[in-house]
């Protein structure tokens, strides 16, 4: 998620590079909120079931996890204009279907897929943000399958986990911060990985517009842009000799 900057900001744009983030193994920060998540796809290819569903809200790591396990497995990365002809074919390879519940796969090919996985004839990962009550599908046939499959959820525990996600989203766009500021933010704000997200883009975005490093200004005008946003009044005030 990019953010624009706030109405009435500085007139000096910033450009926007892009950042690519590190999906490596190693990479990915283990916590309690999805530490059994992370051991699912560790213990590929010894999973009792074919199909495994992991869930978790937008930046929780889910197509991190995604990529781990295809990086380990070779699965092949399933898309709404390939899924037809995966499904028509005989392979066993392992397979990667992400944003299930939001992408539109066809339920009749995705049906097939997801035989193939319960036979036993191919391992299946799944993601989602939503729980498969809420999935838009028509096909009951489609629904019962992934109900059958073991779900593994992603959420974040503790402010640990959060300042975590701070230091590699960061990290991710070659960004050093004081540990302060990150201190400083989790405790006031909105307490999930989207809202991580949309707050290092936002900060990212202020302190190259104003040409300055990230710091507690910049983080309490970001966490005020966003509490606005959001329609809530966390207290965002900051001593300016903190600095």
């Amino acid at each position: 998620m990019t953010m624009p900057l706030p109405e009435g900001g500085p007139r000096q744009l910033p450009l926007d590079f892009g950042h690519q983030p590190s999906h490596a193994e190693d990479d990915f920060l283990v916590g309690d909120g999805n530490a059994l998540a992370h051991a699912r796809i560790l213990a590929w290819p010894h999973w009792p079931d074919g199909v495994t569903l992991l869930i978790g809200p937008t930046a929780s790591g889910k197509s991190h996890l995604g990529r781990i396990f295809a990086e380990r497995s070779s699965a092949l990365a399933v898309t709404p204009e390939s899924i037809a002809e995966i499904a028509a074919g005989q392979g066993r390879q392992p397979l990667l279907i992400e944003d299930a519940d939001a992408l539109d796969y066809d339920e009749h090919h995705l049906f097939h897929l997801l035989n193939q996985a319960l036979r036993g004839e191919r391992t299946l990962l799944l993601t989602a943000r939503d729980e498969v009550v809420h999935w838009p599908l028509a096909t009951d046939d489609v629904r019962s399958r992934i109900r059958r499959a073991p779900v593994f959820r992603l959420e974040i525990s503790d402010d640990i986990e959060l300042s975590q996600m701070f230091v590699k989203l960061f990290a991710d766009r070659q960004i050093k911060v004081d540990p302060k500021v990150i201190g400083y933010v989790v405790p006031r704000m909105e307490r999930s990985a989207e809202e991580a997200a949309a707050l290092v883009d936002l900060m990212d975005k202020l302190a190259l517009a104003k040409g300055g490093a990230i710091t507690r200004t910049i983080a309490a005008e970001a966490l005020a842009h966003r509490q606005d946003a959001l329609g809530t009044d966390r207290q965002t005030d900051w001593d300016a000799d903190d600095e």
